[in-house]
């Protein structure tokens, strides 16, 4: 298991340029199930279970990965860029990156000796920073990149202790393994499984997909804040690591089915409710699509996501693919 999921997170994936986390997921997928590729990067794919679904049922996981975008080239050959999705300055200071999946930088700001007053004192915006490639000028920069290519913040997937791994693109590289091995598993009941586009730039993707599926109900796997750290009171922490899946009753885009929430926490497979009303992801366009769907988001929770050293425990992806699995048969069966 370890070694498939390591090496979804290692691959560099952006907002807006998933063709690689898309074709490596293509690749593993086609031999268990119908698939195809819509016009804006979704897959979207049919499993064959056992027995028809009473209830037409989309599982969803995001491609995409925060990330940035090259928005201009200085004269002295510095990169200037925005972020893809929700990044804090303090997380891209002199952090190595990766554009194009070939071109290597770091990312610079002024440095301290020639800060002075407040300006020390603050961190910078991310308008501040630039990219540092080695260049001199900007046309040495621009035979190598160009304005609108993208990249991330490089990072190494290691293995923490026996349980609990740090990588980069955690969310949502966990909900696309276990979409994965769903489908490649014998299933029950038919579904539909969507790996989508756009998540971190307002769940582009999910949207179109929703509307092509028109499913009854959907499950969204993803990965979610765990705050169980030091100087957290424990009803802040909005998940724990080790503690199973994070089941949603609310976040900021989506308030979810009563009925499929209470059927998950009540499994007996092991998860937690998530205490935050806070964030969002798919859900939030998914159960607003045609004429609604019922929706549950089932979560890996992760510690100080959106970077590049996001860590997680393998445990909680085992556990959240277990709930998925009687997630999908109590769904599709009609118990719920």
């Amino acid at each position: 298991m370890l070694e498939n999921f390591k090496e979804f997170c290692e691959i560099n994936s952006p907002s807006g340029d998933e063709k690689s986390i898309r074709e490596r997921i293509l690749s593993e997928i086609s031999p268990f199930c119908e698939c195809a590729t819509d016009r804006n990067g979704n897959i979207i794919a049919f499993k064959k279970g056992k027995k028809r679904s009473a209830v037409k049922l989309m599982v969803d996981a995001h491609l995409d990965e925060v990330g940035i975008i090259i928005s201009a080239v200085t004269p002295d050959g510095f990169l200037k860029f925005q972020v893809l999705g929700g990044i804090k300055p303090s997380v891209l200071l002199c952090r190595k990156v990766i554009i194009n999946d070939s071109v290597v930088g770091v990312i610079g700001c002024k440095p301290i000796h020639l800060t002075e007053g407040e300006e020390g004192k603050k961190l910078p915006s991310t308008d501040a920073l630039y990219i540092d490639i080695g260049c001199s000028t900007r046309a040495q920069a621009e035979n190598l990149v160009s304005i609108g290519d993208s990249g991330v913040i490089m990072s190494d997937f290691v293995a923490l202790s026996d349980n609990c791994v740090k990588a980069k693109a955690i969310d949502d590289r966990a909900g696309c393994y276990i979409l994965v091995e769903l489908l490649k598993k014998s299933s029950e009941y038919d579904f539909y499984a969507t790996f989508t586009v756009g998540e971190e730039l307002g769940c582009r993707g999910a949207k179109t997909a929703a509307f092509t599926v028109n499913p009854e109900a959907a499950l969204v796997l993803e990965a979610t804040t765990a705050a169980d750290i030091d100087g957290v009171s424990d009803e802040n922490r909005v998940c724990v690591l080790g503690n199973g899946p994070a089941v949603s009753f609310m976040d900021r885009g989506t308030v979810y089915d009563r009925d499929l929430f209470s059927a998950a926490v009540n499994s007996g497979i092991p998860c937690q409710v998530k205490r935050a009303v806070a964030g969002g992801n798919n859900a939030g366009e998914i159960h607003l699509s045609r004429e609604g769907v019922r929706t549950l988001a089932i979560s890996v929770p992760c510690r100080y996501i959106h970077t590049p050293s996001s860590i997680c425990d393998i445990r909680d992806i085992e556990n959240a693919e277990r709930l998925a699995v009687y997630m999908i048969n109590k769904i599709c069966s009609g118990e719920v």
